[in-house]
């Protein structure tokens, strides 16, 4: 939002530089990214002076030239050569002295410099129009009124004045603040002083019927109000307006419009002009659309109207979509004479969800669908009333139509001093409390020595409760103003073990060791990428259709990442993710905290000393598995995958419960986000996983004195047997000696029987007491051996 420095004294008194009141405007709360200098006309006038012409002959080597003394108010007279046909003794003209840089209205600045025209020395330049930017005229120098003072700056002569502009950026609960009145309220909460009332003594009021109005829709249109203006003529704005405009990046269009959208970022409060004689029976009726009604906008495009958007329309069809955009047919043009000028208060969500709907943006939109003053309206109108009399000789033509229904009340509410000195943390006078309230517009009633009642006004949206009357005060009073104490008391809570914070930073660094990348992606998706729709999370009011659910896993982020990846030829990724999934359980909104890794391209970067490889499932199972250790999590039970994430892999349990699932990404996954596979993904649960890690007990074992010992299997199988079934059954025959089972060799072929395969097993066993025995060994081995072949059928090769 921009704001024109000059503009607000309109409404305030302002003794700061802008430089000063750029540092206050966001100490308040409206911060200010930038400050730009304004010109009205390209250089300012910068360094053009009041200059006499004392004497004025013709050259001596030139028919066409003159060579002048001019006087500029110093001790010595300047010698100037001018073509002008106008120059002569005694007239007041606008001199650039040697130096000046001139700023024409067609072609490049240039610097004026000493030089001899025609053999006779030149000390500056007698300026026309065209040559300083005033004007297009060439027809000779400019002429100054005779009262000029001599050595005066030609910018005061014109009364010309540099104008700052403010680019604020308008945090969305401030749409008190979007306007030049707003800004000012604020700025005179500051400066304890008062906003200047309008100027309406010179609108001229008639009692004389105009257009009819009927609102259909009074939710949606709370109040409406309009006006008759006749005998405009249409045209060019005067400079004083166009200035005032483009000065905060408005287009001029043409003097009504200009007016409508001065009386917007004025007041803040938008307008609207119809063409009088475009308006069928002279009705004007807000009302909701009908599905399906077509309507052809500004801009020239024909639009699909909804049930739900709120029209401004006369006796036959729609004019305007109320709070967003006016239509093709009714706009006033180079012909209108006669216009119905509305000003309304529409219900923000309506233009809201319009404003959406249709992917319209105007900076009507933007002020309807936040919230405007709704007890503006009529002012605004009578202002604006004023304006197109004086830049278009407007007429009014009927008295003010005013449909106020039911009046929005301000927000009533206690507020206690107490509380407003306990949140922002010092002992501000209950006397300063109150001057700043009722600086902002805020009514007070009921007090008493421990607090009050507020009626806070309705265009001020943000302030409902007693917190915002303390955020209103704290920003006001300064944040500056709030002084850090050497000392800070607090109670020290025992953090929460294990601390979730510090468990993932340990997974994220051993990741990251390892040659991972950290991603953040976004928790909003398209429904694609849905696992579940009828769990799913969905946006009432979405951004787009590729943002309108909350994801339910951490899949597609990865993916997404990888595929956009991938088309820039970065095919060779580790990533890994901490995130949320959401859906709706037994209709409660649940999230659950997530953990996730990727892997897709090659397992190594192309060397010349290496075959590279690309990564498989044994990768992810080698990093889930570590990350498992590393956590200390035991009693895992190991069973296939069975869902749609994966054509095949595993899920680790604890319990009932899945503690991850890992496997190859399915095709029709990465055929969605158009990645080129193979990849492989791993989901935590990590709620779960701090659930888990926080029965783990520290402990420390001595290392043993005695030796371990190493015994090896080979056991023919059937094809179905898994090495976990084969770990499990060995653990469950020797819980105290067996210290470990490893896979080390898996063969199929021709060799073996169709529908088996040879599984080589290694047994790591030892006793924390004594050496073991070689009898206490093959003891325990014939164990293994029975129960395998009892448990699946293995026989020893």
């Amino acid at each position: 939002m921009r704001i024109s420095y000059n503009w607000l004294k309109n409404f305030i008194d302002i003794n700061k530089t802008p430089e000063e009141l750029s540092l206050i405007l966001t100490d308040i709360g409206l911060e200010v990214e930038s400050l730009e200098v304004e010109q009205s006309i390209p250089g300012g006038l910068e360094g053009l002076v009041v200059g006499e012409v004392i004497t004025c002959e013709q050259h001596p080597n030139a028919d066409k030239l003159k060579v002048t003394t001019v006087n500029v108010g110093k001790p010595e007279l300047l010698n100037i050569v001018c073509g002008a046909p106008n120059v002569r003794t005694g007239l007041k003209v606008i001199v650039a002295q040697v130096g000046t840089t001139c700023h024409p209205t067609a072609g490049d600045p240039f610097k004026i410099t000493k030089s001899k025209i025609r053999g006779e020395a030149s000390e500056g330049m007698l300026c026309g129009e065209d040559e300083i930017g005033l004007g297009t005229s060439h027809a000779g120098i400019v002429e100054l009124s005779a009262d000029a003072e001599i050595g005066s700056l030609v910018k005061s002569y014109f009364k010309m004045e540099d104008d700052y502009c403010y680019e604020i950026g308008l945090t969305p609960n401030r749409a008190d603040a979007a306007s030049h009145l707003g800004v000012a309220r604020d700025l005179a909460a500051y400066f304890r002083s008062t906003v200047k009332a309008l100027d309406l003594g010179s609108f001229q009021s008639v009692s004389t019927n105009g257009t009819a109005v009927k609102v259909e829709s009074e939710a949606d249109a709370p109040r409406y109000s309009g006006i008759n203006i006749k005998n405009i003529k249409v045209g060019e704005s005067p400079e004083w307006l166009r200035n005032k405009l483009s000065a905060i990046g408005v287009r001029s269009i043409n003097n009504i419009v200009d007016v409508t959208n001065y009386i917007l970022h004025d007041l803040g409060q938008p307008l609207h002009a119809f063409d009088q004689d475009k308006i069928s029976g002279n009705q004007v009726i807000v009302r909701k659309a009908k599905e399906g009604e077509l309507f052809k906008t500004l801009d020239g495009v024909e639009r699909k109207l909804s049930s739900e958007d709120l029209v401004i329309a006369d006796a036959e069809k729609p004019m305007c979509i109320a709070g967003v955009f006016g239509g093709e047919y009714s706009g006033v043009t180079e012909g209108t004479t006669s216009i119905f000028l509305e000003s309304a208060y529409f219900n923000p969500v309506t233009v809201r969800k319009t404003s959406k709907r249709h992917a319209l943006k105007t900076d009507s939109s933007f002020r309807f669908e936040r919230g405007t003053n709704p007890d503006i309206t009529v002012d605004a109108l009578k202002k604006a009333a004023i304006l197109i009399a004086e830049v278009a000789g407007g007429e009014v033509a009927s008295s003010v139509v005013d449909l106020y229904p039911n009046p929005i009340k301000p927000f009533e509410f206690p507020v206690s001093y107490q509380n407003i000195q306990r949140v922002i943390g010092k002992d501000i006078p209950a006397e300063t409390i109150r001057e700043i309230i009722l600086s902002l517009g805020i009514e007070i009633e009921n007090e008493t020595e421990e607090g009050f009642d507020v009626k806070v006004p309705a265009y001020k949206v943000d302030v409902i409760r007693e917190i915002d009357v303390v955020e209103e005060v704290l920003r006001i009073y300064g944040y500056n103003n709030i002084e850090l104490k050497t000392q800070i008391k607090a109670s020290l809570n025992t953090s929460e073990k294990p601390d979730k914070e510090v468990v993932l930073n340990q997974i994220a660094d051993l990741l990251i060791a390892n040659g991972y990348r950290e991603i953040l992606a976004n928790s909003l998706t398209k429904d694609d990428y849905l696992e579940n729709a009828e769990t799913a999370v969905k946006l009432l009011n979405p951004l787009s259709s590729d943002l309108d659910v909350m994801r339910q896993n951490l899949l597609f982020s990865a993916l997404i990442a990888i595929g956009y990846n991938q088309k820039r030829k970065n095919a060779d990724l580790k990533i890994f993710e901490y995130g949320r999934s959401y859906n709706i359980v037994d209709d409660n909104y649940v999230e659950k905290q997530l953990f996730s890794i990727a892997l897709s391209g090659k397992k190594e970067a192309e060397q010349w000393n290496n075959n590279s490889k690309g990564v498989s499932f044994y990768d992810i199972k080698a990093v889930v598995d570590d990350i498992i250790k590393r956590l200390k999590v035991e009693g895992i039970r190991i069973e296939d995958y069975a869902g749609t994430y994966f054509d095949y892999g595993l899920s680790y349990k604890k319990g009932e419960k899945v503690l991850v699932s890992f496997g190859a990404v399915s095709k029709a996954n990465l055929k969605k986000t158009d990645v080129d596979g193979p990849v492989f993904f791993a989901q935590f649960d990590w709620d779960l996983m701090i659930k888990v890690i926080k029965k783990n007990k520290i402990t420390y074992k001595e290392v043993s004195k005695f030796p371990s010992v190493r015994r090896d299997l080979a056991l023919l199988l059937d094809d179905q047997v898994s090495f976990e079934q084969l770990r499990l059954i060995a653990t469950k025959t020797e819980r105290k000696l067996l210290k470990d089972v490893q896979i080390f060799d898996v063969y199929k072929g021709d060799k073996l029987p169709a529908g088996k395969k040879s599984y080589a097993l290694s047994f790591t066993l030892q006793d924390e007491e004594k050496t073991l025995t070689d009898k206490q060994i093959d003891a325990i081995i014939q164990k293994l051996i029975i129960n395998f072949e009892k448990e699946v059928g293995a026989s020893v090769r």
